[in-house]
């Protein structure tokens, strides 16, 4: 007995993408709807460009006379083909102070309630030019203005964010402080040293973990090699994290 051919019938490529959308769409009504329940505050802010990263600076201003401290935080951008820019942003949080105004409706998100004076928004204050997305930014604890991140490419970037401009240069040029060489792909994993100053690891899909001293020597056009290239994965290193108390130990995780 010989079986028919089945015609398969051509697949519509926007049907899963206009299905996967619109879950995620309700999901997100549904979990806005509920977040009185579940949180003392959230605010919620559109970013031009999705961001790969964030992190919390140390930094942060109490205005006198104010009911709010003004926060910074790290972000970057993930852009369609367009200039990537590694972002410093302030937002305003409310004090304990602060009063629950429930009388104030947002026409733009359809919602009521408030804390105080805050804006609820996010202001980009600083952009600096990045080489493609920003796979993973993280600021130095013994010093914050110092900033590495991770590209696209290979390399790993250093950035001092108080010798850029707030605005980035027309041209899209990037120009970090250093940059740094070992790896031979792409990676996420970045970790700074919170007992030595300026030892940085990052991981990568070459299966490697390398390890820097930025305060050494650099050579020319401000590259600085591995320190130490651990080897040992069979597999891409999806992380890596010093230690918070030892400042030898360090772990890793592997896809």
């Amino acid at each position: 007995r010989v079986s028919q051919p089945v015609m398969a019938m051509e697949k519509d490529p926007n049907y899963d993408d206009t299905v996967e959308e619109r879950i995620i769409n309700e999901e997100y009504k549904i979990w806005k709807k509920n977040t009185p329940f579940l949180y003392d505050l959230v605010m919620t802010h559109a970013l031009e460009w999705p961001s790969l990263t964030a992190q919390w600076l140390p930094d942060v201003t109490r205005p006198e006379g104010k009911d709010y401290s003004i926060h910074r935080l790290i972000l970057g951008t993930h852009t369609s083909d367009e200039q990537n820019y590694l972002l410093i942003a302030s937002v305003q949080l409310s004090n304990d102070s602060a009063q629950f105004d429930a009388s104030h409706y947002d026409a733009d998100k359809g919602e009521y309630g408030g804390f105080g004076s805050v804006s609820g928004k996010i202001d980009i204050q600083i952009k600096i030019n990045h080489e493609g997305e920003v796979n993973r930014a993280r600021f130095m604890p013994q010093n914050p203005t110092i900033i590495a991140t991770k590209t696209p490419s290979s390399d790993v970037l250093i950035f001092d964010y108080t010798k850029h401009p707030s605005k980035p240069d027309p041209s899209g040029e990037c120009r970090p402080e250093i940059r740094l060489k070992g790896h031979q792909k792409e990676g996420y994993g970045l970790s700074w040293n919170p007992n030595i100053e300026a030892h940085l690891l990052s991981a990568s899909d070459d299966h490697t973990i390398c390890l820097w001293d930025v305060h050494g020597q650099t050579r020319d056009k401000n590259l600085l090699d591995a320190q130490t290239v651990f080897t040992g994965h069979s597999s891409v290193v999806e992380d890596v994290s010093w230690h918070l108390l030892h400042e030898a130990a360090l772990a890793t995780i592997r896809s």
